[in-house]
């Protein structure tokens, strides 16, 4: 079974436009097969350069124009897989999209931390950024009609959605998680220098784990690690760079009673939350089964929101007198509001001093009876 990835389409769409094309997404989530597919469409004037490889780093280790010409040739297309290995990367970039503007460079990175700070401010203005992130359910609905997608809804609570675990079958699903959590997803901040202590890092992300679902504390965060709230800090920045989790805010506008500083954290992928806790029990068994709902409920989100370019704000609400929702979306004046209950019975309603004070909103709640309106699966 062959998956389209949603971005494809929208990557072929700004090619040869004269900027530099920079595909982020965590390893494993299937971004060398991407762009391969980019390949395809030109076989016989592109380059794929695989950048972890000491000999292609010393191809591009330099900025001048005669050799690197000499390295284009009569190239149209060139692709440099996990680019952020390549010294002055940013410089580099900049030098080819200025020199060969008619030649597309497309760019991937496993780590903002690296690849962004290198190439931020040498090409603002030169590039067109996009993240590819595990499977959408839409991307699935391409082979899957919305009943089988959800009798694999609890699957996906449990496994996740990489790419390549997906297609794996029984417990060969649980082999691949321990494989990418443990070889793999963070490789780029082990080899970070700023990283010295990765037991800390693990203690971190069992304690987030933990959390699923929860507003998180850098002081409690620090206690449960060991360490300081600088360091949680940092190191929860990593995670975020490194596309293993992402924080929501709170928002807080007009209520004196709502919370403003507080943030939730969530996992791009269920699977990789719960190999770090190495529980892939199943749903009857589990007492995070809300986290897990939620969780997986505002990923698909993200992933919704990045796949079709939606450029939205985005925060839960809460209360100091308890009262809360889960996910809310801000876009052109709007807030569209969400609530998810694994449950469909569990009751919930839109928190009137909410709708009051924000006449401009809507509310809906999503269960697995109804999950299909949550990215608007058709």
């Amino acid at each position: 079974m062959e998956i389209t990835r949603k971005i494809l389409s929208l990557i072929q769409k700004q090619l040869f436009k004269g900027k530099v094309i920079i595909l982020y997404g965590a390893r494993r989530t299937g971004k060398t097969t991407l762009v391969k597919k980019l390949l395809e469409d030109n076989p016989n004037d592109s380059s794929y350069l695989n950048c972890e490889l000491q000999e292609n780093q010393d191809l591009l280790s330099h900025t001048n124009s005669i050799l690197l010409k000499d390295f284009i040739g009569q190239k149209k297309l060139i692709i440099l897989d996990e680019s952020q290995h390549i010294p002055q990367i940013g410089l580099i970039l900049k030098v080819l999209v200025d020199t060969f503007p008619s030649v597309q460079i497309v760019a991937t990175g496993s780590s903002s931390f690296e690849l962004s700070n290198q190439i931020s401010e040498p090409l603002t203005g030169r590039s067109r950024q996009f993240l590819l992130l595990p499977f959408s359910l839409h991307e699935i609905h391409q082979h899957s009609d919305l009943i089988k997608l959800k009798s694999e809804l609890t699957n996906y609570l449990r496994f996740g959605l990489y790419p390549q675990v997906v297609m794996e079958e029984g417990e060969d699903k649980i082999e691949e998680l321990i494989d990418i959590s443990t070889n793999y997803l963070y490789k780029d901040i082990f080899q970070f220098e700023s990283v010295k202590k990765p037991e800390i890092l693990q203690k971190l992300l069992k304690a987030l784990a933990m959390q699923l679902g929860s507003e998180s504390s850098l002081n409690e965060l620090a206690q449960i690690a060991g360490t300081n709230v600088h360091t949680v800090s940092r190191y929860l920045d990593l995670l975020e760079k490194a596309f293993v989790i992402f924080k929501l805010p709170a928002f807080s506008k007009n209520l004196r009673k709502e919370i403003n500083k507080s943030q939730k954290i969530y996992f791009y992928d269920l699977g990789i939350r719960n190999a770090i806790i190495r529980n892939f029990s199943t749903l009857n068994l589990r007492m995070d089964l809300g986290g897990l709902w939620e969780n997986f409920c505002v990923s698909e989100r993200l992933k919704h929101n990045q796949n079709n370019r939606r450029f939205v704000n985005t925060y839960f609400w809460r209360t100091y007198d308890q009262q809360e929702i889960d996910y809310i979306e801000e876009i052109d004046g709007m807030l569209f509001c969400f609530e998810f209950k694994y449950n469909p019975k569990s009751k919930s309603k839109f928190p009137k001093i909410f709708s009051q004070t924000y006449p401009n909103s809507s509310f809906k709640v999503i269960s697995p009876d109804n999950f299909y309106e949550l990215t608007d699966l058709e």
